[in-house]
């Protein structure tokens, strides 16, 4: 089996399979992997699919993740045996001695490759504003605006996979839907206590908001400017791309070397 298995090649079937998504709430530790290994075969395909040690450093990278981990790798073969029971992930054999591992998650979860991209930034980070979402899960697949994002947004909450925590407009929250029942039951508690926003959508959006679960946003965000809030933001995808930058870099000076 050739173990270079590239995003396009892997795009082949999303969505078109009749077969139903075999999706179930993970652990987090499961969720950092598949994130990990989502995002690798789109960010670095020469790097993917990934070695146990590879996969345990993208788990515990410091950046682009919320919460910080530090894992074992034996933890990370403990919750990988569990994900291709799952059918999840599989282990793939190349030319070399050592085990890699690849995904399955177009067709676990039944998504394209756009919903994968908002999935990954999810499952990477957590609860996160839409704005946050949209810049993110661009550095993946070209979601050029907000306008963009929400029709993806609402084919993952049809499905499940994303859940609204706050009303559909300005500052609007959302997170992925694989917690494990107490865990989401907890966060949506935490968003059901805070004061209401106004309802306009962040790009002059009218139409019907999609479904949601608790409702609005923090008071804290109602006091920051949306110039500090997209200040951040902007912050936040620099130090995304620097670290991207790195990480390829080192790479190549392996390869001089």
């Amino acid at each position: 089996m050739n173990e270079q298995l590239s995003e396009v090649e892997q795009q082949t079937t999303p969505g078109t399979d009749e077969k139903k998504p075999d999706w179930q709430p993970l652990s987090s530790i499961q969720r950092r992997i598949v994130g990990v290994l989502v995002e690798k075969a789109k960010t670095t395909p020469d790097a993917y699919p990934m070695t146990l040690n590879a996969l345990t450093n993208g788990c515990n990278q410091k950046s682009n993740r919320s919460p910080q981990m530090n894992l074992k790798p034996e933890q990370i073969e403990e919750a990988l045996e569990d994900l291709r029971a799952m059918g999840a992930v599989a282990e793939v054999q190349g030319g070399g001695r050592v085990a890699k591992f690849r995904h399955y998650m177009y067709e676990w979860l039944g998504v394209d490759k756009f919903e994968l991209a908002v999935m990954t930034e999810l499952l990477l980070r957590g609860e996160q504003t839409v704005g946050e979402l949209r810049g993110r899960a661009a550095r993946m697949e070209p979601i050029a605006d907000l306008a963009a994002l929400r029709p993806i947004l609402r084919s993952l909450i049809d499905k499940r996979l994303v859940v609204s925590l706050t009303p559909e407009g300005r500052g609007q929250v959302v997170t992925h839907g694989l917690y494990k029942e107490r865990e989401l039951s907890e966060l949506t508690t935490k968003f059901e206590s805070y004061t209401a926003e106004s309802s306009e959508s962040d790009e002059g959006d009218t139409s019907e908001s999609p479904r949601t679960v608790s409702a609005p946003r923090p008071r804290s965000r109602d006091a920051t400017s949306e110039e500090i809030a997209s200040l951040k933001e902007q912050v936040s995808l620099l130090q995304d791309e620097v670290s991207d930058l790195k990480q390829r870099l080192a790479k190549l000076e392996a390869m001089i070397q």
